[in-house]
């Protein structure tokens, strides 16, 4: 398999499923055969098929096809009302999250995370039970306490299930590790 270029904020796109494996495609920007593709969310007026990972990484995919891989609308700390207090995304990183990091698909709007004035890392698909088993309970408890919309810790343990109709993304700040967690209805 070819090596696939480092993505800050999404570092595991194969496992994700941001990225797939399962047949060649000839990537629509550089118009190359390859055998790691994407087929997530891209903003853009065109349909595209398939993007290989260089040409997402460098860029190119979103200049030539004047797209985004997340809604700048949607990227916590410069638009949600309240934002997190001390929290201030810097304009490079909302261009590399834009236009040079793979998405991640949500039931309605993807939500991009920040934590110490950066954007935080994806880094997959949870339930309850995944939470359970990374064992982090507390610290998720703790985040739905400061920052969710989703009420108690308990309504979230009960309705969080990975593929359910709650379901949980998970993030990790990049400087203090911490864990948050993005949850959105079917």
């Amino acid at each position: 398999m070819t090596n696939l270029p480092v993505f800050k904020y999404h570092p595991n796109p194969i496992e994700t499923g941001a990225f797939k494996t399962d047949a060649t495609m000839t990537c629509g920007c550089c118009g190359q055969d390859t055998a790691i593709y994407y087929t997530g969310p891209f903003y853009s007026v065109e349909e595209i098929e398939a993007l290989c990972p260089a040409c997402i990484a460098s860029g190119e995919a979103a200049k030539k096809f004047e797209g985004t891989f997340q809604d700048d609308l949607s990227i916590e700390g410069i638009s949600t009302d309240p934002p997190i207090s001390g929290t201030l995304v810097s304009g490079d990183a909302i261009e590399e999250i834009t236009k040079r990091t793979p998405g991640y698909n949500g039931w309605q709007q993807e939500v991009w995370l920040a934590h110490c004035d950066d954007l935080c890392a994806f880094i997959g698909y949870v339930g309850w039970d995944e939470i359970k088993q990374m064992g982090l309970v507390d610290e998720i408890a703790k985040d739905l306490e400061e920052n969710s919309e989703y009420g108690t810790i308990e309504h979230v343990e009960k309705y969080c299930r990975n593929n359910g109709d709650l379901q949980g993304y998970l993030f990790r700040c990049l400087h203090c590790n911490r864990y948050r967690l993005y949850m959105d209805c079917n």
